[in-house]
């Protein structure tokens, strides 16, 4: 996933992964493993299908005011996903160029969570009284890198991190991770054979002891069978609470698609099949399961 060029979407993109990669170990273990296998020389080569954030809905954050970083660069809003259950939207963005990564937007629906809830949420971002963003030069690309990775509310108590963990697990990880990258994705289909299938990718991943989430299964397929995913575990961090107390908690993970040809396009060659050619867009059912990959559910299992 690195850019070569300067442009300000490049060197954002790199700023973004440099710090994601230090924080999951798995970013270098997969890379590794990859390389080891001959599949690539080096992080350059891997083709990352997205990239994701987290947000919260309330006035002057959310999806609203994180997607004017990227529409700025030339990223396409398309389409709009609703998670009920989880109290969630979301939405994902076409790059400019096919070079860029997608990127998936989602955001917490503060306003449908209980009121103790909506109340820790507002302690926390009760000083934020207009749109951060707006202040920003977005073609200064070390000031949006800085912007995404320091924190726009006080690190929360470990009280109020459970509180709001025990209703949503989303807005727990949000309220303490703030916008730092949720995860990077493997476009799996890009690789060599036998690990362009999820299958056989999945697998050696596990033989190296790289835990994958199972919820809805290890691979999640959409309904057209065309886009299929997974992704690791959650890492977990050691995190600094205001209180003082030091607990481990979730982290970022890495995710791993194989989108597969659609089939107006099965007769093309595979030299010259490109984005246009393959599934495109996401499945609200597949991603309702990648986002637990940060839930207890998941980072506490016994395997």
């Amino acid at each position: 996933m690195k850019f070569s060029t300067q442009k300000p979407i490049d060197l954002i993109l790199n700023g973004l992964f440099d710090t994601y990669a230090q924080r999951v170990p798995a970013v270098r273990q997969i890379t590794k493993l990859l390389i080891e296998k001959g599949c690539i020389g080096s992080q350059s080569d891997i083709v990352n299908d997205h990239i994701a954030f987290r947000t919260m809905g309330i006035p002057n954050l959310g999806i609203a005011s994180f997607e004017k970083i990227f529409l700025h660069h030339g990223y396409q809003k398309m389409e709009h996903y609703h998670f009920e259950t989880k109290k969630l939207y979301a939405y994902w963005y076409k790059p400019p160029m096919e070079h860029y990564p997608r990127v998936f937007i989602s955001e917490l629906r503060v306003g449908d969570l209980s009121k103790q809830a909506q109340k820790i949420i507002g302690h926390y971002t009760q000083n934020i009284h207009s749109d951060p963003v707006d202040g920003l030069d977005l073609d200064h690309a070390e000031n949006v890198v800085d912007f995404l990775q320091l924190p726009l509310w006080n690190t929360p108590t470990y009280d109020d991190y459970q509180a709001l963990l025990s209703e949503s697990e989303y807005g727990a990880w949000v309220l303490y991770n703030r916008y730092y990258l949720n995860h990077y994705t493997i476009s799996v289909h890009a690789l060599p054979k036998p690990y362009n299938q999820l299958e056989n990718f999945n697998e050696l991943l596990k033989s190296a002891g790289i835990a994958l989430n199972n919820a809805g299964g290890e691979i999640k397929t959409s309904p057209d069978s065309l886009l299929r995913q997974s992704s690791t575990v959650a890492n977990k961090i050691s995190s600094e609470f205001a209180d003082g107390d030091t607990h481990t908690i979730a982290g970022s993970y890495v995710e791993f698609a194989e989108r597969l040809v659609l089939p107006k396009y099965i007769n093309v060659p595979k030299k010259l099949l490109t984005t246009t050619h393959r599934r495109e867009g996401f499945e609200a059912g597949n991603a309702d399961k990648i986002f637990e990959s940060t839930f207890s559910s998941q980072t506490q299992r016994k395997n």
